[in-house]
């Protein structure tokens, strides 16, 4: 048993899709606003560069690695 789409279909698709494709955008764009506000964890937070990394030596004058 074979359906055919038909006229009224396409038009509560249409109907149903261009609200759907809104409401998605809205919402993508209230949550991206929302995580730009919250603030950052502590521990997550890159440190500032104001002084030059210097690494750490050793008494042979080689980097140390931890």
């Amino acid at each position: 048993m074979g359906t055919s789409l038909t006229p009224e279909f396409w038009e509560r698709f249409a109907a149903l899709l261009v609200p759907a494709v809104g409401l998605t955008c809205v919402l993508t764009a209230a949550l991206e606003r929302l995580a730009a506000l919250l603030p950052r964890r502590p521990g997550r937070r890159t440190p500032s560069r104001t002084t030059p990394y210097r690494p750490e030596r050793s008494e042979h004058g080689m980097p140390v690695h931890s």
